[in-house]
């Protein structure tokens, strides 16, 4: 018994450590700027402002464009890893002491997307070669990246039935989004007594406006994905970036997508605001 209460405390002091929490909000931080320049470029894109639809993949390759890239890139690569690091601690040493199950699996499912996004970045820098060359999930309409995984799991015994599983868990997390963004008070995640009135009601808003966004176009992704399990197509599967193609292909496209990318750039700030002033004990 005194074994168990051993290794619960050290797994405690582990989620609790000051080097955690660094680099978790190193991780909102860069997370936060991914999703406020996919927003920015997709604005852009919609209102003839030369941008274009990207997923995370197209925004880490136009960071590789900019001055210093290279230095901007290794910094995403640890944030993106300290993100991940963040996510697993929370689906298996649940910090917070009162995360479901399913929330914990979708911690997981976060920490291995983030980490398999910082293997690849890792890997092409490396290497040398042209982050998101190819697998940017850009404004070409191509699913990219979304493609190969869903092409990977198609060959897989019962190929069709996983990327179907894995369609309807999106499309529910996309769903639960939206139910967070309409109805979740963020307070419990801040540090509340630190901030003005004016914060924690940006808080609140900004984060209403990225969930929702962010819910729209996870549940088109678990849509495309349940497309492309039903016809055994994973040419039908489709990335964020395909997402955002999608919506400026419709009716009134470039306000709908007008409208999501600035949801996206929202969750962007509130990403960031999670890195400033998140209470991680």
């Amino acid at each position: 018994m005194s074994s168990s209460r051993s290794t619960r405390t050290d797994a405690d002091d582990l989620a609790h450590s000051e080097a955690v929490e660094k680099l978790a909000r190193l991780g909102y931080a860069v997370k936060g700027a991914l999703y406020f320049l996919i927003g920015v470029l997709a604005v852009m894109a919609a209102f003839g402002g030369g941008g274009k639809t990207a997923g995370s993949r197209g925004a880490i390759k136009a960071v590789a464009d900019a001055p210093f890239g290279s230095v901007l890139l290794w910094v995403i690569a640890v944030g993106l890893a300290g993100y991940a690091l963040w996510r697993f601690v929370q689906a298996f040493l649940d910090p917070d002491d009162k995360d479901s199950l399913v929330k914990q699996v979708g911690y997981f499912v976060s920490g291995a997307l983030h980490a398999g996004l910082t293997f690849w970045l890792v890997r092409a820098l490396l290497s040398w070669g042209e982050p998101g060359s190819g697998t940017s999930g850009g404004s070409s309409g191509s699913g990219g990246g979304a493609q190969d995984w869903t092409a990977t799991l198609m060959q897989q015994p019962f190929g069709p039935w996983l990327v179907g599983a894995v369609g309807l868990g999106v499309l529910g997390y996309g769903l639960y989004q939206l139910y967070k963004a309409a109805t979740v008070d963020f307070s419990d995640k801040f540090k509340t007594t630190e901030m003005s009135e004016t914060e924690r009601s940006v808080t609140k808003r900004v984060g209403q406006a990225g969930l929702g966004a962010r819910g729209v176009v996870f549940g088109m992704v678990g849509v495309f994905l349940l497309v492309a399990a039903l016809q055994a197509n994973p040419e039908k599967a489709r990335g964020l970036g395909g997402a955002l193609d999608t919506l400026a292909a419709q009716p009134f496209g470039p306000y709908l997508l007008g409208a999501v990318a600035l949801g996206l750039a929202a969750y962007g700030v509130f990403c960031g605001i999670n890195a400033r002033d998140r209470a991680f004990s």
